[in-house]
């Protein structure tokens, strides 16, 4: 993620506010916005003593319960004692008169951030330690007692793949531009395939992929995980199946994958040893129905870059690739397919089937 310069936030403006409001901040200020988010606008905020981040709400008309950032500091904030590596939150604005739209600011954490999943420039061993090192990571955000750290309404009770499904589906016609057939056909699929409730619910991260993780410089330790908008009270395994189902997609798609790679030459465990390794981590025998939990990812997803593609047309995304990224929901809806169509067998040591 790199920073460029943005005339989108009022220099003097955002100064004489966190001088007021945030402890030992001083200015004066330079603020460049980072290029490559796709949902919340984010900005490096530089001052002479340290840098700083700065989430915004997105300005215009958004999709309900999108683009919430006071969730996101408030998950921040109750995380901050717990062994999950985070940034340091400092403060929440709500007055949209301050910069036209709710913000946070917390820490600016230096780091290592990959962006092609094969992890060019490392050895075979770093990878395989980096691959290591985000599943680890993954089972331990998964073992937050959310109760005790105050997270108990983070998310809504009852079935959380029938919720979810219902509520992206809404979200994905909301946002429709043109019709899509695979897409219909693997809601239709997913709506008959749904599992009962098993009881499990934890924090889920709900966009949890490498680029979302920043390294400690030339380590696997991971230093902290960013983007936590989608975070919420829910299944575990919405999160490793959709880290899973990322790491499918095609090397050259605007969110590249591994498919088509060689793993075993490239040092990277592949999808069955990742998912055995979170098991062993969580302490679980295997994983009932995985093809379901992938399907689901894909469906997911593509709502999801619907719903960015349709701020690009309407003028309101963050980046400029947000209209590009509409190009992936039909490759996704088709993955999502050819995933439900395979036979249990193709998923072997991936857990029990």
């Amino acid at each position: 993620m790199s920073p460029s310069d943005s005339s989108h936030l009022d220099p003097t403006r955002l100064s004489a506010y966190l001088s007021a409001n945030m402890a030992d901040f001083r200015g004066p200020i330079s603020v460049r916005k980072f290029s490559d988010g796709q949902s919340n606008p984010t900005f490096l905020v530089n001052t002479p003593d340290r840098d700083y981040v700065l989430r915004r709400k997105p300005p215009g008309e958004l999709l309900a319960s999108a683009h919430a950032v006071d969730r996101e500091y408030r998950l921040l904030v109750s995380l901050r004692d717990s062994a999950v590596p985070l940034p340091t939150p400092y403060l929440l604005c709500e007055d949209e008169s301050v910069l036209g739209s709710m913000f946070y600011v917390m820490s600016h954490e230096p780091g290592d951030i990959f962006w092609d999943p094969s992890l060019p420039g490392l050895s075979a061993r770093q990878r395989r330690n980096h691959y290591h090192a985000l599943i680890d990571t993954l089972a331990t955000l998964h073992g937050v007692d959310h109760h005790a750290v105050g997270l108990d309404d983070f998310g809504r009770p009852g079935n959380y793949y029938a919720r979810q499904l219902d509520r992206w589906t809404r979200q994905y016609r909301a946002s429709a531009t043109r019709s899509i057939p695979d897409m219909e056909a693997l809601i239709g699929w997913l709506e008959r395939e749904l599992p009962d409730d098993d009881g499990q619910q934890c924090l889920i991260h709900g966009d949890y992929r490498l680029d979302n993780v920043i390294f400690h410089q030339g380590t696997s330790r991971i230093r902290a995980v960013l983007d936590w908008e989608l975070a919420t009270v829910g299944h575990p395994l919405a999160d490793l199946a959709y880290y899973c189902m990322a790491l499918r997609m095609p090397g050259t798609a605007e969110i590249p994958g591994l498919r088509g790679k060689d793993r075993d030459a490239l040092g990277i465990p592949d999808e069955a040893a990742l998912v055995q390794r979170y098991c062993r981590g969580r302490g679980l025998d295997g994983i009932d129905r995985w093809p379901f939990y992938l399907a689901f990812s894909c469906f997911r997803l593509a709502a999801i870059l619907q719903g960015v593609h349709r701020r690009g047309v309407d003028g309101n995304a963050s980046s400029d690739r947000a209209v590009q990224m509409g190009r992936l929901v039909e490759p996704l809806a088709a993955m999502g397919l050819k995933i439900s169509r395979e036979s249990k067998s193709d998923f072997a040591g991936a857990g029990k089937q």
